[in-house]
């Protein structure tokens, strides 16, 4: 089945992308993990890997082109001469995407890609409600990935004038979620992100001819009904998923509340930090004696007195044989490091990940050895070009430290569960850490 090859975002912020060159040509064998193309923001020019393996087909995007964020430019199909799109199909796209005329104007708030390989976000919940105002950086709703659960900022001043999908529902990357209206709108819009995907889709089976009398009647199991049931009145959990905020997951984790009791009893979903009590009042289960109690996990945050990497890593990729994540992997091996034993430390940035062996060595950052995929020493979130400022995920399966943007600085976030590092051990590292990141030239020499 032909793999959609979309424009990414590389921040929260980002609306478009210009293709700077294609890296494969249309009808080129392609592997998973393979560049296809070069892409530029405002920010910072990047390769996009493949996703998929097999080869390059339908590229309707060529270079010099600017993208809008989730749009579809090309696909990685099972064969090479994969057919052509049919005629008037790429005009009638826009005419089909067309914002509704009852809409308000405003600012389009997008639903952003945490990752490059991320193409839909499960809204978790909406914190602000029509026609409340908003400041730019006042958290708007929460949306949740394959790997983390995030809070998204409104982006602009102004009133929320419409929310255009609910808690539970699938969104994909780039479709406007809600409109942020500099005056007071006197008649905010809520609804469902698929209201417009069924507008389209009944509009299309109006408009296909009739068959003729001589074509194949279809079995009666394979037809199909054009309306769609009426939204159930809560949202439905997406994948086995437990709809619920990031304070509120870390809250249960840390008290031993299992928020399935609460799914289990027909408490509306998502669940917040007021929903605990509930679970409070039914009284916790008596544990079962193969289950070990919860370890409370440990949280430290450090904040640098500027972006020293900046400029450190503008220089090394000037040395032409520094990579920008292997020197962020070795300053992690280094403070990690209290013996000769082997450290694996994975970078993960815009849903990649990269695992590189003994970092630290024999030169800080210089051609690292990759190391193959499963549970490193530490994990490094590299969020600094995303407008995320804050995280709070709880444990994972290592210790994680994620560094933000915060004003002129760098925020580093250390999680991880008791048995992973101890508290000394834990400040240790965060210390060094965010000491070599705020002048990497010194601890580089």
């Amino acid at each position: 089945m032909p793999r959609e090859v979309i424009m990414p975002a590389l921040g929260m912020a980002q609306d478009s992308g210009v293709i700077v060159t294609w890296l494969k040509s249309p009808g080129d064998t392609v592997a998973e993990g393979d560049a296809l193309f070069e892409v530029e923001t405002d920010k910072a020019t990047m390769e996009v890997e493949a996703q998929a393996a097999g080869f390059l087909t339908r590229v309707t995007a060529a270079a010099g082109d600017d993208v809008p964020v989730g749009k579809v430019i090309a696909l990685i199909s099972d064969t090479a001469d994969a057919p052509a799109p049919a005629d008037g199909e790429a005009d009638a796209a826009p005419a089909e995407e067309a914002a509704p005329a009852e809409l308000p104007q405003g600012h389009d708030v997008i639903m952003p890609a945490l990752g490059m390989a991320q193409d839909t976000g499960l809204l978790v919940g909406w914190l602000k409600p029509p026609g409340d105002v908003v400041a730019a950086d006042d958290v708007l709703f929460e949306v949740e990935t394959d790997k983390s659960t995030m809070e998204v900022p409104a982006g602009h001043d102004g009133y929320v004038a419409a929310l255009l999908a609910e808690a539970g529902e699938e969104v994909p990357v780039g479709q406007a979620v809600a409109i942020i209206s500099p005056e007071k709108p006197d008649a905010p819009v809520r609804r469902r992100a698929d209201a417009k995907a069924d507008a389209k889709a009944n509009a299309k089976a109006d408009a296909k001819p009739v068959a003729p009398e001589t074509e194949p009647a279809r079995p009666a199991s394979a037809a199909q009904p054009r309306a769609r049931p009426a939204p159930a009145p809560q949202p439905a959990r997406a994948a086995g998923r437990i709809l619920a905020s990031p304070k509120a997951r870390r809250l249960a984790l840390e008290q031993g509340l299992d928020l399935e009791r609460l799914v289990s009893a027909g408490h509306p979903q998502p669940f917040h930090v007021r929903d605990l009590e509930a679970l409070r009042v039914m009284g916790r289960e008596q544990p079962s004696p193969t289950v070990s109690p919860v370890a409370r996990p440990l949280r430290l945050t450090a904040e640098t007195g500027g972006d020293g990497l900046a400029a450190f890593m503008e220089w090394a990729a000037a040395a032409g044989d520094l990579d920008e994540h292997a020197l962020l992997a070795g300053f992690a091996a280094a403070s990690l490091r209290s013996d000769d034993a082997e450290i694996v430390v994975a970078v993960d940035a815009f849903g990649a990940s990269r695992h590189y062996r003994d970092p630290d060595r024999p030169r800080l950052g210089a051609s690292a050895a990759e190391a193959a995929d499963g549970v490193p020493h530490l994990r490094l979130r590299d969020l600094r070009r995303a407008r995320v400022t804050s995280v709070s995920m709880g444990a994972e399966d290592a210790p994680v430290v994620t560094i933000t943007g915060t004003g002129p600085g760098l925020r580093l976030t250390l999680e991880c569960a008791a048995d992973q590092l101890s508290a000394d051990r834990a400040l240790a590292l965060l210390t060094d850490l965010a000491g070599r990141i705020e002048e990497p030239l010194r601890h580089l020499l």
